[in-house]
């Protein structure tokens, strides 16, 4: 059974294509201007092979997160009544039509069914052709494109376009206009020598948390499994490994996750948990090495404190094919840059999947396309659950630009994505005991998707306080706010490639704060109540008293202080860092 929705709607038949094609004029689907940092290498060759996905309308989405927002609404009669795969699809498949038109014009093109890759829910199709096909398909011109820092090289265009009777039945196409760069959100990384890196105390001296806990004052310095059981009240936990409770973490750009290194990290932190391991999952031909050299710092980070904080809990690793640079100068067969959208065809496809699922990887909003980061974000809709860290833009405050890509280069917030779909958990970061908001903390608000309901309130209240003109046009106090909580970020003690040191980031607040959420379901699924599905609703409403307010520190960046945290929700910390036993003891309630 999966965390999904509840509604009943009749499944929409497949129709296939007509016999014969019509035919209408060429028009503008989509144009974007030149990305910053990106530029024209060369000429796409012909025979370069890309896999397009095409996404259908889906007709009925308002009446998917209409659903959504009464299941994942604690106030609700219908909280915690989840769905199956089925009747979510059913919600979200596209107009027989739609599915006819887009078919006939593939069929126009030499693309018949047998080429056609069709999404469980029909709303999405996946062909692979030559760039001269698709050219041809799109009406445009493909380029090699190549980042100026980076070196990292992509096929696309900046504008493409569809037979005018093919606009209200194709949503997007890509890749066309995406011009994302998937990134982990580490953003510092500090090694020792594994002989020395010891746990050293400053001082004997307990310190006390914001949940009243005693915690070891050497967390002040190394965050470790234990340390962040202390920390947010979670010490008494032990979860079940039998009552059908799951974990999943993301691995994306050949991060690969090393049996061997959890091993050692498990014989200091957890050590209950030797011998114990997860299950991998492979995605599009990912490969999980473990060879120690390859032992990836982001999948070892995720794996080590994500599975140390559920022991026993199922834990499941996706590694997802795909990694930059493409080399455009040499016969590769197909374009590997997006296994982000990869990933998530995968797991919409799937009868079961985990409860609570983390991810660590993203980009810069304004470099994807709104009408694909909007289906991507319906995607998660789909799933009712997701965990994302947040930053602002690049970690290092040297290399960031904060400059728009619409064409005015403006200075501004530049959020993120896909931590501003509405439909996913974002998580801050803090940072030491009293906890404060860690200067790599990003947030603000989406330019793509406005503030939901579930945030009104929160919101608003941090607005009353905010002083009138502060940053002015430099973000959009409408669209979605982030983050929605919050968890320590930095100085976690991990082992990559058999040695030991500390590594910091967003990256390691969101499987922290997923891990917890675990814990949560573990207490639900054992009080015979359904997983916790979609936390936001939850979380700003019944549930928001079992969090830590964090209310010192600041996250700055595009020249600015940034914002502050402070008391209530603010768009550092959000709602702030969780009292795991409060928590339970608010969902276990209702």
């Amino acid at each position: 059974m999966r965390s999904l929705l509840s509604c009943l709607v009749l499944l929409t038949s497949f129709v296939s294509a007509a016999p014969s094609a019509r035919t209408s004029s060429f028009e503008v689907k989509e144009k974007v201007f030149p990305p910053r940092d990106w530029k024209i290498h060369s000429d796409a060759s012909p025979d370069h092979k890309i896999e397009l996905k095409i996404g259908l309308p889906q007709p009925n989405f308002d009446i998917l997160e209409k659903h959504l927002y009464e299941v994942s609404d604690p106030s609700h009669y219908r909280y915690g009544q989840h769905l199956s795969k089925e009747e979510v699809e059913a919600i979200v498949a596209p107009h027989p039509e739609s599915l006819e038109l887009v078919t006939e014009w593939l069929a126009s093109h030499g693309i018949g069914e047998q080429d056609i890759t069709r999404s469980s829910a029909q709303d999405w199709m996946t062909i692979t052709v030559p760039v001269r096909v698709a050219e041809k398909m799109l009406d445009t011109t493909y380029h090699v494109w190549k980042h100026t820092t980076s070196g990292e090289s992509i096929v696309r265009t900046t504008s493409y376009s569809l037979p005018i009777h093919l606009h209200d039945h194709i949503d997007v196409i890509q890749p066309t206009t995406t011009f994302a760069r998937l990134k982990s959100f580490k953003s510092t990384i500090h090694r020792f020598d594994k002989e020395t890196g010891q746990i050293v105390a400053q001082s004997d001296t307990p310190m006390i948390s914001a949940s009243g806990v005693s915690v070891d004052p050497s967390c002040n310095t190394t965050v470790t499994v234990t340390c962040l059981k202390q920390l947010y009240n979670a010490t008494d936990i032990t979860p079940s490994a039998t009552i059908n409770n799951s974990f999943g973490i993301t691995g994306y750009l050949d991060q690969f996750a090393n049996f061997q290194d959890l091993q050692s990290f498990y014989a200091v932190q957890v050590p209950d948990a030797v011998n114990s391991s997860f299950t991998v999952i492979s995605v599009a031909g990912g490969q999980n090495n473990q060879t120690l050299s390859e032992a990836g710092d982001e999948a070892d980070l995720d794996i080590e404190f994500g599975f140390g904080i559920t022991f026993p809990i199922n834990g499941t690793f996706f590694t997802t094919a795909g990694s930059p640079p493409f080399i455009p100068d040499l016969d590769t067969p197909t374009d590997t840059n997006e296994p982000y959208i990869s990933w998530l065809d995968f797991i919409l496809a799937q009868e079961e999947i985990p409860l609570v699922i983390t991810t660590s990887y993203g980009d810069d909003e304004q470099t994807v396309p709104e009408s694909f980061a909007k289906r991507a974000c319906a995607g998660f809709a789909q799933l009712g659950i997701g965990d994302g860290g947040v930053g602002d833009g690049d970690p290092d405050p040297a290399t960031q630009t904060c400059i728009t890509n619409d064409g005015t280069n403006k200075t501004e917030f530049l959020p993120l994505f896909p931590a501003s779909c509405p439909y996913v958990t974002a998580v801050g970061g803090t940072i030491h005991v009293p906890e404060v908001a860690v200067d790599f903390s990003g947030g603000g608000f989406s330019n793509y998707f406005s503030r939901p309901a579930y945030q009104d309130a929160a919101v608003s209240a941090f607005f009353e306080n905010f002083p009138n003109g502060t940053f002015a046009g430099l973000f959009n106090p409408n669209g979605r706010a982030i983050p929605d909580v919050a968890a320590q970020a930095d100085n976690f003690q991990v082992v990559i490639g058999g040695e030991t040191g500390l590594i910091g980031g967003t990256s390691a607040a969101s499987p922290t704060f997923a891990g917890f959420v675990a814990l949560i379901n573990d207490a639900r699924l054992k009080a015979g109540l359904p997983s916790l599905g979609f936390l936001n609703p939850l979380f700003y409403s019944t549930a928001i008293s079992g969090f830590n307010d964090i209310t010192s520190g600041n996250a700055p960046g595009c020249g600015t202080e940034g914002f502050n945290a402070t008391v209530g929700w603010d768009p550092v910390t959000g709602l702030g860092t969780p009292d795991v036993g409060k928590l339970i003891s608010l969902v276990t309630a209702i």
